[in-house]
C-alpha cells in the first residue's frame, strides 16, 4: 500500500500544503465544468473559471507555461462562451448546439496552426525546449484552444478535440509529477465520450442544427 502512494503521489512530499489543496479545488470545479458542459448548462463557464483562476497560479508558480497559457485562454474563451450561450432572439437560443460548417472548419485550422506558432515563439524565448514534454504541450495546447472556442460555439466537434487533448494529457500530467490532475482528465476523457454522445442526440432530434 505504500509503496502504491509513493508511486502515485510521492512527488507531492516536496509541496506546499496550499498548493496540494488549491489543485484538488481546482480539479473538483473542472470536473464540475465538463459535467455542465456535458449536460448543456451555462455553469459550465463560472464552474471553469474558478479551476482556469487557480490553474493559471499554480501553473505559473510551477513554471509550466504552456500549461498556464491553455488556461489563461479558457478563462477568457469562458467570457466568450458565456456571452454567446445566454444570447436569445424571441426567446431563442441563437447558438443551438450544431454541427461545424466550413468557416468554421477553417477557424479552426487556422487557430490550431496560429496556436502552435504562438507557443514555439512563447518556448522559445523563454528557452523552454529542453525536453520532449515541450513538444507535447505545444501540440495539446493547440488541441485544447481550438477544442475551446468550438466547445463557445456550440458545435459538436468540439467534444472530439477534448477527448484527443486529455487522452495525450493523461500520462503528460502524471509524468510532470500532478496526479491529481492526472486523474482529472481521466474523468474528463469519460465525460467527454458521453458528451459528444449527448450533444449528437440533441443534434440528431432537431434535424434544423444537423
Amino acid at each position: 500500500m505504500n509503496a502504491f502512494f509513493e508511486f502515485f503521489f510521492g512527488q507531492y512530499s516536496d509541496y506546499q500544503t496550499t498548493d496540494v489543496v488549491l489543485e484538488i479545488v481546482a480539479v473538483i470545479f473542472g470536473f464540475l465544468s465538463v459535467w455542465y458542459s456535458k449536460q448543456n448548462n451555462i455553469l459550465v463557464f463560472p464552474t471553469g473559471m474558478v479551476s482556469t483562476v487557480i490553474f493559471v497560479y499554480l501553473l505559473c508558480k510551477w513554471q509550466l507555461l504552456g500549461d498556464m497559457m491553455i488556461n489563461g485562454y479558457y478563462f477568457i474563451m469562458s467570457i466568450y462562451g458565456w456571452y454567446i450561450w445566454t444570447r436569445t432572439k424571441n426567446n431563442t437560443q441563437v447558438s443551438p448546439i450544431s454541427k461545424m460548417s466550413l468557416s468554421e472548419k477553417k477557424i479552426s485550422v487556422f487557430i490550431f496552426l496560429a496556436t502552435l506558432l504562438f507557443v514555439y515563439l512563447v518556448y522559445q524565448a523563454f528557452g523552454k525546449w529542453t525536453s520532449w514534454v515541450a513538444y507535447v504541450d505545444t501540440f495539446t495546447t493547440a488541441i485544447f484552444f481550438v477544442g475551446m472556442w468550438l466547445m463557445a460555439r456550440h458545435k459538436l466537434e468540439n467534444w472530439i478535440f477534448w477527448i484527443i487533448g486529455d487522452l495525450i494529457s493523461i500520462p503528460l500530467y502524471f509524468y510532470k509529477g500532478f496526479t491529481f490532475t492526472s486523474f482529472q482528465y481521466l474523468g474528463f476523457t469519460i465525460i467527454a465520450i458521453f458528451g459528444y454522445l449527448a450533444w449528437k442526440k440533441s443534434i440528431n432530434s432537431n434535424p434544423l442544427t444537423a
